[in-house]
């Protein structure tokens, strides 16, 4: 067995997610998982969310210190961790799981937008993200009015900046990612740490 088959078997064994697995030339192995999310029942309240603690980060630390050594496979160090604020979309159920939320989106190619203000070679966007109108292909809705700084006036006379959409296809997507906003004023995300060897 390979080294994502390995590590895929055991974190899903343990009734966790596999979010991401990294190798570097340098030996480090990080291993990033999640809970698995279940989709609210309609006419239910959603769930609080729920976090990857550091016990689940050591368990499959354990599991996989022991099952990497019997099936030979080398390392020099082995990182256990949540996803974090950043976390990365990977699968249609990640989008689907935080749908209208703010994303950071990279597209593999510009998509040249005719009749609007996105220039023709944009491929970088941050907006909340929805599902578009045909139900199938997503869609990143934003604003590139600038972020006001505490404090600051605006002129009453100043019109906002239109909100623009664009349509994508998952097979479009370099990388989409949370984008890593943090509210001081309270919690809004939260990522409990993680395990290093």
């Amino acid at each position: 067995m390979g080294w994502q088959e390995t590590v895929t078997q055991t974190v899903t064994g343990l009734g966790l997610d596999l979010v991401d697995l990294e190798r570097s030339a340098g030996g480090l192995l990080r291993v990033t998982i999640d809970l698995p999310w279940v989709p609210p029942q309609e006419g239910q309240p959603a769930p609080l969310p729920q976090f990857v603690t550091v016990e689940d980060c050591e368990k499959v630390t354990r599991q996989l210190h022991y099952l990497l050594e019997v099936e030979g496979l080398e390392y020099r160090r082995l990182e256990v961790g949540s996803p974090g604020i950043d976390r990365p979309l990977r699968h249609e159920v990640d989008y689907i799981r935080f749908e209208g939320q703010m994303i950071d989106l990279t597209l593999k190619a510009p998509i040249g937008v005719t009749d609007s203000a996105v220039a023709a070679s944009r491929k970088k966007f941050r907006g909340t993200l929805e599902r578009a109108e045909d139900g199938v292909s997503w869609q990143i809705v934003w604003s590139d009015e600038p972020e006001r700084k505490p404090g600051q006036r605006v002129s009453k006379k100043r019109l906002p900046l239109p909100m623009q959409a664009l349509n994508f296809e998952l097979s479009d997507v370099q990388q989409a990612r949370l984008a890593p906003i943090v509210n001081f004023k309270g919690r809004q995300t939260s990522a409990p740490g993680s395990v290093s060897e």
